[in-house]
């Protein structure tokens, strides 16, 4: 065999450096491309979302009414919020209110889900169309449409109780202290149950299927399919629908504002009405206190990052 014809089949001196190089450049300009694209967003999330978060936390060290200059005044606003016993009961009633709703939202869709899959499945998309209409009613809509129906007196709750001879249990739902909260937990768990049952459902479409197999084979019963297949299988699921459900307790507002304001006295005051009323001073003849109610809104938000720590916590945790 000549040289000539080895020399052809040899690759050329440099060929692959050249290559190599014009690999490095085209991936630098897709990177290059790739943030220019990424300005506008980044410019609007800034804007809008970047700075009143931080504008936000500068005023919770500050005194200010909305009306000339901020006044710094240091820890000033969380002193008098550890101090004053509304901010406390609110702080209460925002726990209470995400972890019930949280455990309610998260347990009952599950099971929900696995019924529709596994026991109403003839009539799953009938049930689920049903389950999913109040989740697409907003909570200003379904707050007053039960508002009427919790009504002492023309409600249809009290009036199907007085009907079923049961008029001892009929009350004023939403002015009475020991049954509001418990009223308005019910409304969040009726609005929720719908989303949080449909993503439950098609987490459950994605578990593999041969595991039930193998798991009817070894002879296990249905409750042992659902706690030894079903619940690992949606690990990942429920870490999604438990912080959604965290973060919507935490920053609750519109549902409550529009039922009770927070009433009566205070015992559904939560974080979210309470920074309402101290930050525009809803309160007749009050002067609004941004300031303090901007230490609030900080509050909250650390309460929501609490939530996405629960989340990747979990996530990883059922990554393993």
């Amino acid at each position: 065999m000549s040289s000539q014809t080895i020399s052809r089949g040899m690759p050329r001196r440099g060929s692959s450096t050249s290559g190599g190089s014009h690999l490095w450049r085209l991936q630098r300009s897709e990177r290059l491309a790739g943030y220019v694209f990424s300005i506008p967003i980044t410019v609007l999330f800034a804007v809008f979302v970047g700075w009143p978060i931080v504008f936000a936390i500068y005023l919770g060290f500050t005194s200010w009414s909305g009306f000339g200059s901020p006044t710094f005044t240091g820890f000033a606003n969380y002193e008098r919020m550890w101090n004053d016993p509304v901010a406390r009961q609110a702080f209460i009633t925002t726990i209470v209110y995400a972890i019930v709703t949280t455990v309610l939202q998260t347990v009952i869709p599950l099971f929900i889900a696995v019924l529709l899959n596994y026991v109403w499945s003839g009539l799953s998309v009938v049930i689920r169309t049903i389950l999913f209409i109040p989740g697409i009613v907003s909570f200003v809509v379904s707050g007053v449409l039960w508002k009427l129906i919790y009504d002492p007196n023309l409600g249809t709750l009290n009036k199907a109780l007085r009907g079923l001879g049961l008029d001892g249990l009929a009350t004023n739902w939403l002015s009475n202290p020991a049954t509001v909260l418990p009223a308005i937990i019910v409304v969040s768990l009726w609005g929720a149950i719908g989303t949080n049952m449909l993503i439950y459902f098609a987490g459950i479409q994605g578990v593999d299927p041969t595991y039930y197999e193998a798991a009817q084979i070894d002879g296990a019963s249905r409750w042992q399919q659902f706690r030894f297949v079903t619940i690992p299988g949606l690990r990942v699921v429920t870490a999604i629908v438990v912080s959604l459900n965290l973060m919507n307790g935490f920053k609750v507002f519109d549902i409550i504002f529009v039922m009770t304001g927070g009433g009566p006295s205070h015992a559904s005051e939560v974080f979210g009405t309470y920074l309402y009323s101290l930050a525009f001073g809803s309160t007749a003849g009050s002067i609004p206190q941004l300031g303090y109610g901007s230490a609030f809104s900080v509050i909250v938000m650390l309460l929501c990052g609490v939530a996405v720590a629960v989340q990747v916590f979990l996530t990883r945790r059922a990554q393993r």
